[in-house]
């Protein structure tokens, strides 16, 4: 183990530049990693005090395909990007965690009470006690650390901050006391369980699994406690795109609610079948019972459980569209998700107030400047966050200042797909 002196040379020296690009992918973004890790460094020793250290790292996610399915028990094919967490890191013995994120004030967790609390629903360090709740009750070890923490993964991006962070803590306690044993599936299913039961988010599990397993991956959660999780090896580039994800600064305040809505009205569908979720409904069987399920449900739950059935086929015809290099079909998918989305699903902006459609206005101006030069589609859970377009390379530079000249500079981001999830640097 390095102390944080040791840490600083490496890293200022550039004997650390080999693992950066193995983990940011793109060479040009060394500087501002290097710089980045220094400062981070820094800071913790101003917080703890100089010493022995270690790094870890998550990344944020792109769902490419797969829309609202994973609630569904459905497929996705997701990314992890190279936009990440970092936490430099000192294991302590006194069971407390006590984590800095740049920009908001200490947090101090007490491992010896682990129990869900609801004035810490919708704060960090429910998620903490989450994971710890979560990892020990799987039968892993757990224990104090001080952290330091800095991120990329902009909260409200729709790059799963949330979920980066989590993974972030669990990767943590993997490396500390448990020899980074502990698989990332499990990881990403604690995650899921920190977020659902002690942050009060009834979150999917497709962000957790993209970040803590990392690469492009195509996940099938039809049996949810083992999802099978397999890679998919494609380079983007090699086609001569890029992916493009941009931030349309649209508020996620108070439309909880909203995400809340798409996977109960889809649920309620499924009970209409005596199902839990709608992977278990017959697609020709629910068309037969339309016209009962529109009386019963109205329209907004059938339109969105079409979506799904749709968006389930779509995920295994985008994976064999890359597997056997039919980059043009893939796109073609891409764009239908994105139509799937917006006309079906109906969750590229809130009809509470229709006067704010940051997303819409994204996907218009795409749609405007991008025939024959890329497709777009809304990103995540949608309602407000961003958009994503692959973009052919020699017409990036031209998508990117559109964009940013719509929500301001450094609302375009140009990404890549980083092939680790949650890691020890």
């Amino acid at each position: 183990m390095y102390r944080t002196k040791e840490w600083k040379e490496l890293i200022g020296s550039g004997k650390l530049d080999g693992r950066l690009g193995e983990i940011y992918v793109d060479l040009a973004l060394l500087p501002v990693q290097r710089e980045r890790y220094g400062k981070a460094m820094e800071s913790f020793e101003e917080l703890f005090g100089e010493g022995e250290a270690k790094i870890y790292s998550a990344p944020g996610r792109s769902e490419v395909g797969g829309n609202h399915t994973d609630h569904q028990r459905g497929k996705v094919l997701a990314a992890a990007v190279n936009l990440d967490a970092v936490a430099v890191v000192r294991g302590t013995e006194d069971f407390k965690i006590r984590l800095l994120s740049e920009g908001y004030p200490m947090l101090t967790v007490d491992l010896s009470n682990l129990g869900a609390n609801k004035k810490e629903e919708g704060t960090s360090i429910g998620l903490i006690r989450g994971m710890a709740y979560a990892l020990k009750r799987s039968g892993h070890k757990i224990g104090g650390f001080e952290a330091y923490v800095t991120s990329q993964v902009l909260g409200g991006a729709g790059l799963s901050s949330s979920a980066a962070f989590e993974v972030l803590v669990g990767t943590i306690l993997s490396g500390l006391y448990n020899d980074m044993a502990i698989d990332p599936v499990e990881i990403a299913q604690a995650a899921q369980f920190a977020e659902n039961v002690y942050f009060g988010k009834p979150c999917g599990l497709m962000d957790q699994m993209a970040c803590s397993v990392g690469g492009l991956i195509h996940i099938d959660f039809q049996e949810e406690d083992h999802p099978e999780v397999e890679r998919v090896d494609v380079d983007f580039s090699s086609y001569g795109h890029s992916l493009c994800i941009t931030d349309t600064k649209g508020s996620h305040a108070d439309l909880t609610g909203e995400y809340a809505a798409v996977p109960r009205e889809m649920k309620q569908v499924a009970s209409f079948f005596g199902k839990e979720v709608l992977r278990q409904v017959e697609e020709a069987e629910f068309f037969r019972e339309l016209p009962g399920l529109r009386r019963r449900f109205g329209d907004r739950p059938v339109l969105r459980s079409m979506h799904f059935f749709a968006e389930n086929r779509r995920v295994e015809h985008q994976v064999s569209a890359l597997r056997e290099g039919r980059f043009a079909d893939f796109l073609k998918l891409v764009r239908d998700s994105g139509a799937s989305s917006f006309q079906y699903l109906q969750n590229v902006y809130t009809n509470q107030d229709v006067q704010n459609q940051a997303v819409s206005i994204g996907l218009g101006v795409s749609d405007s400047i991008l025939p024959g030069h890329g497709v777009c589609r809304v990103h995540g859970g949608g309602f407000a966050g961003t958009i994503q377009a692959f973009v052919e390379d020699g017409f990036v530079e031209q998508y990117r200042k559109t964009l940013d000249a719509v929500y301001g500079e450094g609302s375009c981001h140009v990404l890549k797909v980083r092939p680790f999830g949650g890691i020890r640097v």
